[in-house]
């Protein structure tokens, strides 16, 4: 580039492509590495400059999730991946437009380099800060999606807002990035269908109450086993009488009455097993159906305090507004209305005294 010193608007001499060469540069950035951050090596308001991370390694990072909440983390890298390659394509955008709209002669003063720099610096300037904006908005309602999900379990999280500075970190989630855009351009692209979490409709005293039901339900069904295979026990142990029985009637009839006191206290010992078995039967049985009532009994009671809760709440409604009314400010606020539509009542008869009669 050429300039002349003999005046203030002295011609420069330059082609097009010289002339574009020479154009700053204007890098964007997107997360904690904006412009302009000292302690992460930036430059001061006003200026740019580029921070890039090291090379990650080959080896793919992991960021301490299960799979699905990695799969999420992965969504949403990509949705501001989309984002921020829509956003260079606009800065992109200015530089064309810049060239096809100003650079059309082929000398230029210093005051025309000067407007064109101007003009191309407060529209990039404008795209830059836009995409900031949005990406801290878009994080806004990112943090607000999952604090609402943890305020419908009673759940308070917490944030570290300096582990958003952490180096090892901003490189281990880089070195994730480029680890899952390589598998992903492996990988066969598959249709999959996102699942939701189901919406919470009832309170927390409800959603308890749904468990206790459920844990009470599988206790029932639990018990309901154990009394099939008491029964089956107990039949086979019937059945196993029959036959002893039957047996010790034949060894009656071949042997003689000398062993007759024998046989009848191997009978009085099988009599005694099957009534410890009907016994055991019969307090399983007692146990159950003790147990089925206390269930009940339980239920309805949690049932009768969850309407009570609500009786309370209404209560407490009405209490509200009508403390409410009580106030000075719902008075003096009525009392407002109360004049303004007398006035109102007031001009409207002195309109319709200057009004002509038809």
């Amino acid at each position: 580039m050429k300039m002349h010193n003999c005046s203030p608007r002295a011609s420069v001499s330059v082609s097009n492509q010289r002339l574009l060469n020479n154009l700053p540069s204007f890098p964007i950035f997107c997360g904690p590495t904006t412009l302009g951050d000292p302690r992460l090596g930036g430059a001061p308001p006003g200026l740019s400059r580029s921070f890039r991370l090291p090379p990650p390694p080959a080896a793919m990072a992991e960021l301490g999730l299960n799979e699905h909440h990695q799969n999420e983390v992965i969504n949403y890298m990509r949705f501001a991946r989309s984002k921020r390659g829509l956003r260079l394509k606009t800065v992109d955008s200015c530089f064309q437009d810049l060239k096809e709209s100003r650079l059309v002669e082929e000398t230029f003063t210093i005051d025309e380099v000067s407007e064109v720099l101007n003009g191309l610096q407060a529209v990039v300037h404008s795209e830059v800060e836009s995409e900031l904006i949005n990406t801290a908005y878009t994080n806004v309602l990112l943090l607000r999606q999952l604090f609402a999900q943890a305020e419908k379990w009673y759940l308070k999280l917490q944030t570290d807002i300096s582990e958003l500075e952490n180096r090892e970190l901003l490189e281990q989630v880089a070195e994730f990035e480029k680890a899952e855009i390589t598998s992903s351009n492996k990988k066969p692209i598959l249709d999959v269908t996102k699942s939701k979490l189901a919406p919470l409709n009832e309170g927390g005293t409800a959603e308890l109450l749904n468990k206790e039901i459920l844990r009470l339900q599988e206790e029932n069904e639990k018990l309901k086993s154990r009394l099939k295979t008491i029964e089956i026990q107990a039949t086979n142990a019937l059945d196993e009488k029959s036959k002893l029985e039957k047996a010790l009637q034949d060894l009656q009839l071949d042997q003689g009455n000398q062993k007759d006191f024998i046989k009848a206290q191997d009978l009085s010992n099988l009599e005694n097993t099957v009534a410890a078995l009907k016994s055991e039967f019969q307090k399983t049985l007692n146990d159950k159906t003790e147990n089925q009532k206390s269930l009940e009994e339980n239920l309805a009671t949690a049932k009768h305090d969850l309407l009570r809760v609500q009786e309370q709440l209404h209560m407490a409604e009405k209490e509200l507004e009508k403390k409410f009314q009580q106030t000075a400010a719902y008075r003096n606020m009525k009392e407002i209305l109360t004049k303004k539509n007398d006035q109102i009542k007031d001009l409207r008869k002195r309109l319709a005294q200057y009004e002509p009669e038809d």
